[in-house]
């Protein structure tokens, strides 16, 4: 059997490959490691806090801090669980999520962190979280894995949303529920497809995944609509421009832009077929990151874009502006990249 890794998902793959054993006993969590050359090594996520901080995460349970971009410090991270996104509602009030579900908490704003969840039986990595204020949060992942919490992380809740599955799925599980519920459970387990990305403008919630998967929430994700497939490949990230025009991006550098709130989209042409893995916009220029380097820009809200390599040709997973600089999180850990606007 064959399958195909994006970067910041490989764990996907390899859950794929090497199902956990039957009989499987859940390990306890243990701490990460503190490491010298935590900022060289992989890295997944990055945000910049309202004071400048800078916070990263990625593998093992590293996360960074630094206030100037330059001096990093590990924090103490009770799980040692590879890291896949972060996010914070303030200066001090964070989480970060990834393998094994794990879901870990900051409230002194990223140099100390609370292990809130921890689900190794799970067998499938949280790859994205979002707040809308210091109490509610979801978090999604691989197999359509959604948590909510209403508490701030005090506890979380596994929800499914029949809804996000298209209508001849929905029928064949509603009937399952009623004659097997042993094989219902299975199947709502193993149905739905990956989760990758969510982006939110308030209670407006956009989610975007394997196959082509796009799905909208007026309602911070209480309820759902599937929208129409514009793409039948993994899409991995999705942001506003404004609040008709949208970018969404995916596999081997497909862009596709609409301009009225996802009724139609139209493909924009990249001259690199890298996997593109995040979008960034500073005032009205878009960035683009992505595998083997790909780093891409436009100045026209997404219609065009002009490419080229950076950080050594690895992957760049995410990044943030900061100063006159772009801070890209790497294979190779840390990378500072001047941020030279297009004339």
């Amino acid at each position: 059997m064959k399958f195909a890794c994006h970067f910041r998902s490989f764990v996907v793959c390899l859950i794929a490959l090497f199902p956990m054993a039957k009989g499987y006993a859940s390990p306890q969590p243990q701490p990460a490691v503190k490491a010298v050359l935590a900022a060289q090594s992989l890295l997944t996520d990055i945000v910049v806090l309202e004071n400048n901080r800078l916070v990263a995460v990625g593998e093992r349970g590293h996360i960074i801090w630094s206030d100037d971009g330059v001096v990093w410090q590990q924090a103490d991270v009770p799980v040692r669980s590879n890291l896949t996104a972060v996010y914070f509602i303030d200066d001090r009030y964070g989480w970060a999520v990834g393998h094994d579900a794990s879901i870990v908490h900051s409230a002194d704003g990223g140099e100390s962190w609370q292990l809130q969840q921890f689900a190794p039986e799970l067998d499938k990595p949280l790859l994205d979280i979002v707040f809308k204020d210091t109490y509610h949060g979801l978090a999604i992942g691989a197999y359509g894995l959604l948590f909510r919490t209403q508490d701030g992380g005090q506890s979380w809740q596994s929800e499914s949303h029949i809804e996000l599955l298209d209508e001849d799925e929905q029928d064949y599980l509603l009937e399952l529920k009623d004659d097997d519920p042993e094989l219902y459970a299975l199947e709502l387990s193993a149905i739905f497809p990956h989760f990758n990305r969510l982006y939110r403008d308030d209670d407006l919630l956009l989610m975007v995944g394997e196959a082509g998967f796009f799905a909208i929430s007026e309602d911070f994700g209480m309820h759902w609509e599937m929208q129409d497939a514009f793409y039948h490949g993994s899409l991995f990230d999705i942001a506003m421009l404004s609040s008709e025009h949208w970018l969404a991006v995916g596999l081997r550098g497909h862009i596709f832009l609409t301009e009225d709130e996802g009724d139609s989209w139209q493909e924009i042409v990249l001259s690199s077929q890298a996997t593109i893995n995040s979008i960034i916009t500073v005032d009205d220029v878009v960035f683009l990151s992505g595998n083997a380097g790909l780093w891409a820009t436009s100045a026209d809200g997404g219609l065009s874009f002009s490419a080229m390599t950076a950080a050594e040709g690895r992957p760049i997973v995410n990044a943030v502006p900061y100063q006159d600089n772009m801070i890209l999180v790497t294979e190779l850990g840390i990378q500072i990249l001047d941020l030279k606007k297009p004339e």
